[in-house]
């Protein structure tokens, strides 16, 4: 199953772009033999100042056809690292062929686009900068992949 990052705003060179190159870097080494990945990230820029609505139909068009969407949103379900895995695997064993994981800019996520996802996942109550959600996400795919694996990254 390929994974995709949907992201508003460009993540610049730093430690964020970092973090978030190496997580992913581990998430397709872990992931593969697994049948999770590759991981790819689609940043979306509104140029022209439409706001939430604009960034929603780039963030749409970004969306492979078919794919389970997951919108990242602060009132989202919270879930566990191995209720995380356990759902990226069961969405893999279902034969989703496509994950995309959207992330909204600095206002959140569109309510249009937000209604159609598949499921809404949340970090928390606490609102995150959304160019350190990817890096997050990123980990949390990097660890969902080393529970399914066995790998002792993660411990209870």
């Amino acid at each position: 199953m390929r994974v995709h990052i949907c992201a508003v705003g460009r993540l610049r060179s730093g430690p964020e772009r970092d973090l978030l190159d190496d997580y992913l870097t581990r998430f397709d080494r872990t992931g593969r033999p697994l049948g999770l990945g590759p991981a790819t990230v689609t940043e979306v820029e509104d140029r022209k100042g439409g706001g939430m609505a604009a960034e929603a139909g780039l963030l749409d068009r970004a969306i492979p056809k078919g794919a389970v969407t997951i919108a990242l949103d602060e009132r989202g379900k919270l879930l566990t690292s191995p209720d995380f895995a356990d759902l990226l695997g069961r969405w893999r064993d279902e034969g989703r062929g496509d994950a995309a994981f959207v992330i909204g800019g600095a206002d959140g996520i569109d309510a249009s686009l937000r209604q159609k996802a598949d499921f809404k996942l949340s970090f928390g109550k606490m609102v995150w900068p959304h160019m350190l959600v990817r890096v997050m996400l990123s980990e949390q795919l990097y660890r969902a992949a080393s529970i399914l694996a066995g790998t002792p990254y993660h411990r209870e």
